[in-house]
């Protein structure tokens, strides 16, 4: 099942987990879930996935890509736990500069889908944490950007009782005011015209 989050373009999923004596089982990605939930959601087509291993603390992102062509992502943590977050880093976009959290685990096996031209991060809650993360197009230096994740301006809730552990180019990048500043964020109407250029989607019924 797919629910939206209050950010537009942003969906958690939470799978159909089957059990047996041998262990559990759940499908991490379906295509055709746009279609059988009847929601207006693209259907990802992938170009690379990813797999990163993370200690207790360590914080990846703001991370989000230029659009076009953008990164859209799907997202899920198949060991450990992991609180994801989507940040809205579109000018012109009602909620831009709005955050929301999903707290994403091995043992609740929930995803999340984030479109095209919005901010993405993570932090380890579990000793390690295992990610992996579909994406719609591959690795490109020159289109990728972040912002600081502890961004006063943007002020994600954090986990209080874990010290972040935070990569250099993490946490030297822009504030997201400096990031608008400089002309780095995508533009939500620019976003909003390649989602319906470049994806069939379909509409509920």
């Amino acid at each position: 099942m797919k629910e939206p989050l209050t950010i537009e373009g942003a969906w958690r999923r939470t799978p159909r987990v089957h059990t047996d004596e041998r262990g559990r089982f759940h499908e991490l990605f379906r295509r055709e879930d746009s279609v059988e939930q009847g929601e207006q959601v693209e259907r990802l087509e992938t170009a690379q996935a990813n797999c990163s291993v993370s200690r207790r603390g360590a914080l990846r992102g703001i991370h989000f890509a230029d659009v076009p062509p953008g990164q859209a992502k799907h997202v899920a943590c198949v060991q450990g736990a992991i609180l994801d977050v989507v940040v809205d880093v579109r000018v012109g976009s009602p909620t831009f500069g709005a955050w929301e959290a999903v707290e994403l685990s091995a043992e609740n096996g929930h995803s999340v889908h984030l479109s095209e031209g919005l901010g993405h991060a993570f932090l380890a809650l579990s000793e390690t944490a295992t990610v992996v993360y579909l994406c719609s197009t591959g690795y490109a230096p020159g289109r990728e950007h972040g912002i600081q994740p502890l961004d006063p301006g943007i002020g994600i809730a954090w986990p209080s009782d874990i010290e972040p552990i935070l990569s250099a180019k993490d946490r030297e990048a822009p504030t997201l005011a400096e990031a608008a500043e400089a002309g780095l964020l995508p533009r939500h109407d620019a976003c909003l015209r390649y989602r319906a250029a470049h994806h069939r989607t379909e509409g509920a019924a």
